[in-house]
């Protein structure tokens, strides 16, 4: 077919409908639709048609496109999902050239860009220069009224890059304090897609359950969206930084702080960092107070996985406290699942509900901790060990106590070089351990979230 108006591109949403399985668009070529060739992922197939006249061409154009309207007419009148109204017309792009194995932009130009022309959906692309340079044009330059939503290509620092960026900006638009702790933020109408081009791209893998770029290619294109939780960090009334993923202190904080001096080896890097971390085996001491959610919230051991939740206003009574020694305390707000970790931090992390999974790993032996650390790549109970314990919370605090860094394996002096220690030689003895944030490195240890 060569009629230009084909080149309106309608996608339908009927890989909902029981009985269709599809979703459909026309495009000068024939049909094309999405099928499902695994779970969770998706591929783009073609269906062409071949016609000599130009008048019967154009009349099937319009019998096919009256057709697949009065039947998205009739799915709309039995659900709330609107998706005709969701598909982004124009899109800016931001992508990462440096993250994970550096095929960003190759990623983009093969394999998103040319399913974004065929859609009709134009793009503004931006390769970044630089740490920070998508937040700081997203903050000041970019001019949101023109799209209908932002791309990011690379990693979970990426995607965090952006969201700080949209949110920030969003924010001083409509003049609120973000160093307030308790400022109500204003919701941000953009979306924000992800193409996975990254080192775990566990944001991507929680939320579309792949990390194969066209799948969520596809997903941007037929205007799927994921609300999600987005946690506010503070050290005294000053903002430090949004949360989506992990807050992570002690094993996974260390983990992040030995890698960033082997960022050369690229993803490789946390493995390494990882097992070095987890010969040293240190703990922190610290107070940890937080503020449980209600029942209905469910519990993080119940197994029930859910993709969107109910906000409600509740009060700010029954504050629990926590003084212990700990080797790990992780904030979950979602699964956090990766390849290499299919069930992820928390299986049964809510999204969208207004609640982070808290998670507290106390001081036992290295085995026992091993034992935990497996059980995050296999169907294990990760939560069933005396030293585990996790809690739903609406808003948590920590505070470290003020003594010198221990190692159990000698928990009456300092660390040693000796034994494993001495493999691990890069490893830094200091009061507190950092929190990761998402894949960055907080500069407080002190911190409130909410």
């Amino acid at each position: 077919m060569q009629n230009d108006q084909l080149d309106k591109v309608l996608y339908f949403s009927a890989a909902q409908i029981p009985c269709h399985k599809l979703r459909w668009v026309y495009d000068r070529e024939g049909i094309s639709y999405v099928r499902r060739t695994r779970r969770h992922q998706w591929c783009c197939s073609d269906v062409t048609f071949h016609c000599a006249n130009e008048e019967l061409c154009e009349q099937w154009i319009q019998v096919a496109n009256e057709y697949m309207l009065n039947l998205f007419n009739d799915y709309l009148s039995h659900t709330s999902l609107i998706f005709a109204a969701n598909r982004p017309k124009s899109l800016l792009v931001y992508i990462n050239p440096f993250g994970g194995k550096q095929c960003g932009k190759r990623i983009y130009e093969q394999k998103v860009a040319p399913m974004f022309r065929r859609a009709s959906i134009s793009a503004d692309v931006i390769v970044t220069e630089r740490a920070n340079h998508a937040r700081d044009h997203l903050k000041t330059e970019a001019n949101l009224d023109k799209y209908d939503g932002v791309v990011c290509v690379g990693g979970d620092g990426m995607f965090s890059e952006v969201l700080h960026g949209l949110v920030t900006r969003i924010q001083t638009d409509n003049g609120v304090d973000q160093n307030q702790p308790d400022a109500e933020l204003v919701p941000c109408s953009l979306r924000i897609g992800i193409i996975p081009a990254g080192s775990t791209d566990c944001i991507c893998f929680g939320t579309v359950g792949t990390n194969d770029p066209v799948t969520s290619a596809l997903h941007i294109i037929v205007g799927d969206s994921q609300p999600m939780d987005v946690c506010s960090v503070h050290h005294d009334d000053i903002f430090l930084r949004y949360s989506v993923s992990l807050l992570g202190y002690g094993f996974y904080g260390d983990v992040l702080t030995d890698s960033e001096r082997t960022r050369w080896l690229g993803p490789a890097r946390y493995d390494l960092s990882g097992v070095k971390t987890f010969l040293s085996h240190n703990y922190y001491e610290g107070t940890i107070s937080f503020l449980p959610a209600e029942n209905n919230m469910g519990d993080p051991r119940d197994k029930l996985q859910c993709r969107s939740g109910k906000n409600e206003i509740l009060d700010d009574s029954g504050w629990s406290v926590i003084r212990a020694e700990f080797i790990a305390i992780n904030a979950a707000s979602m699964s956090c699942a990766c390849p290499r970790s299919p069930k992820g931090l928390s299986p049964a992390a809510h999204l969208a509900d207004g609640t982070t999974d808290l998670i507290l790993v106390r001081k036992c032996s290295r085995l026992d901790f091993l034992r935990h650390l497996v059980r995050h790549t296999n169907k294990g109970d990760q939560f069933d060990h005396s030293f585990v314990e996790v809690h739903r919370v609406r808003k948590f605090c920590f505070q470290p106590w003020h003594h010198e860094l221990v190692s159990l394996e000698d928990p009456i002096e300092s660390p040693k070089k000796t034994g494993f220690s001495s493999i691990c030689s890069a490893q830094t003895t200091s009061n507190y351990s950092s929190w990761n944030c998402d894949g960055e490195i907080l500069p407080d240890a002190a911190i409130q979230v909410r």
